[in-house]
């Protein structure tokens, strides 16, 4: 099996050597990363700068990819430049923090998966729920146990989703298949000055509680699972349709389509 791996850490970054470790037995394992930390870059790519990849060797004595772009890049020039031939499997993380909810419309963790389905090619992303306690080894192993169902020929495969794991940062009670739930943060933004009198921020925040009043009702949502000490597992895709309002707009078309 050809193997994928990036994330939006940085090619040096724990989770990502990690991950690396626990899918070496599974196939050949390719690594392309960004140089630096691109944490909440969401699905940017470069087109106003050249790439430039650097083999670069990594914590294992192995050698790997660092690219001076997004996630979407690495995976993006992976795929179609790097790569002899196309992976079977992208997988990107492990994460330091969660990405739920709303967190996956700013995550590179997540946008250098849905580049991987972008690219027909079946995409997971992965994160730890915690900045603290960095034990990726639970994380690496759930993920190289899930692998060969989602990958081509398992019975999960699947090219246009991805699977969006969170994993508690305590000892798991179990498994949650979840949706996404809401992710809103409280921002401050803290103005300063610079030695040569402009003006500049830095923003700063914490998530609001994101778990519902009723979690009883919510129980599926991924916030919930993780607050409840359960790793969640939840199928994203990039068609963001709200199939819902289609009719009405559908009725609508006459007066769009015959304005006063």
């Amino acid at each position: 099996m050809q193997i994928l791996i990036s994330n939006d850490d940085g090619i040096g970054a724990g989770g990502l050597l990690a991950l690396k470790k626990a899918l070496d037995p599974l196939g050949e394992v390719h690594v392309v990363a960004p140089e630096q930390e691109q944490s909440g870059t969401g699905h940017g790519i470069t087109a106003h700068k050249p790439l430039r990849p650097k083999q670069v060797e990594m914590g294992d004595g192995t050698m790997g990819w660092s690219v001076n772009g997004t996630p979407a890049d690495c995976v993006k020039l992976a795929i179609e430049a790097l790569l002899p031939k196309a992976p079977d499997i992208v997988i990107s993380g492990i994460n330091r923090g969660a990405n739920l909810g709303t967190d996956v419309l700013y995550s590179g963790t997540v946008s250098a998966a849905i580049e991987g389905i972008i690219n027909g090619i079946p995409s997971v992303a992965v994160s730890l729920a915690t900045y603290e306690n960095e034990n990726f080894q639970y994380a690496a192993a759930f993920v190289a146990r899930i692998v060969p169902v989602l990958a081509p020929g398992g019975s999960a495969a699947s090219e246009f989703t991805l699977i969006n794991i969170n994993v508690p940062s305590g000892q798991p009670r179990g498994v949650k298949i979840t949706r996404l739930g809401s992710r809103r943060y409280v921002n401050v933004f803290h103005k300063r000055i610079d030695p040569r009198g402009g003006v500049y921020y830095w923003m700063a925040g914490e998530p609001e509680d994101s778990v519902p009043q009723n979690p009883t009702v919510n129980a599926d949502v991924d916030a919930v699972a993780i607050k409840n000490n359960f790793i969640s597992v939840t199928p994203l895709h990039f068609d963001l349709t709200e199939y819902r309002t289609i009719p009405k707009l559908i009725n609508l078309l006459p007066v769009l389509s015959h304005p006063k």
